[in-house]
């Protein structure tokens, strides 16, 4: 009988992060894939960077919009300035994390401080959207953002745990999730081990380094979505940042288009028509450009 080697791996399905132009720097976008839309909430995976930008020239997220989820961002380095139509304004730092509900609607602009940008800004993190329950979909917009020393840590041999949304290792993040999730940043040591929680879907995600998952090698820039069940130990092969993610699949799929995420597909024609018509707020302290509509909705994907 022929051996299966996949079934001694804990690792179900590979997603590669696909190179994708914003700005002047590049990102690897992970979430939403072909093979995969979703991984528990969580409908978008962008790694941003790592990038070195010249003295001058900075990231410029013109100002955009949001229904149905929350976003999501942390930094490992460099700083972004964020504002939205709530009058939000706040410099997100490395080790922060960044937590604005769209809910029935917000707009937001994420841009290089001046002082960064003059002198050539660093940029490497994450920006995850989480997408929100049906009741919560319509909720009215919030901002909330948690400096790095508010985040939990969790120490072991080896292996040192900041759990940034969510519930794992017996630690509760402050951010105001809506849903049952994790989401936690973990730094290891060479031949040290890390358990992923034993949520019903979970993704790994190597920064840098590499882990081993039973007969399966886990490269950076790689999501490694994890089979169901019960608690599964990674090993470092070699010193290792990665993050993982995961928690309990929303009753109902979602569909995706450009910056929206609903469970109704009339809901995000009826957002974008809005945007078309300059009908969401303005974000203060950023009120002249905009990201324009260049398309109508289509869904060609099944939702996820």
């Amino acid at each position: 009988m022929q051996h299966d080697d996949n079934a001694d791996s804990p690792v179900e399905l590979e997603i590669p992060a696909r190179p994708r132009k914003l700005d002047a720097f590049e990102v690897g976008r992970v979430l939403p894939a072909p093979a995969r839309r979703m991984v528990g909430p969580f409908a978008f995976f962008d790694h941003m960077g790592p990038a070195q930008l010249e003295p001058g020239v900075g990231m410029d997220v013109r100002p955009h919009p949001h229904i149905g989820l929350a976003t999501v961002t942390y930094l490992f380095e460099g700083e972004i300035l964020h504002r939205d139509s709530l009058g939000s304004q706040q410099s997100i730092r490395p080790g922060a994390i960044n937590w604005m509900t769209a809910g029935r609607g917000i707009v937001h602009s994420e841009r290089s401080p001046a002082e960064a940008r003059a002198q050539g800004p660093a940029l490497h993190g994450l920006q995850l959207w989480v997408a929100l329950p049906r009741e919560a979909e319509e909720s009215e917009p919030a901002f909330s953002h948690h400096p790095a020393d508010t985040i939990p840590e969790v120490e072991g041999p080896g292996v040192r745990v900041r759990v940034l949304a969510g519930e794992a290792y017996g630690r509760t993040a402050p951010t105001p999730i809506a849903s049952r999730l994790f989401y936690v940043e973990a730094h290891l040591a060479a031949g040290a081990k890390l358990e992923v929680p034993a949520y019903t879907e979970r993704a790994a995600y190597v920064i840098e380094g590499e882990l081993r998952g039973g007969n399966k090698t886990l490269a950076p820039r790689t999501l490694a979505v994890l089979r169901s069940g019960d608690i599964t130990a990674l090993e470092a092969t070699a010193p290792t940042r990665v993050v993982l993610i995961g928690g309990e699949p929303l009753g109902e799929p979602r569909w995706i288009w450009w910056n929206f995420v609903s469970s109704s597909q009339e809901r995000i024609v009826q957002a974008a028509h809005e945007w078309k018509e300059q009908r969401f707020p303005l974000v203060p302290g950023d009120e002249v450009e905009r990201i324009p509509l260049t398309d109508e909705p289509k869904f060609s994907h099944p939702p996820g």
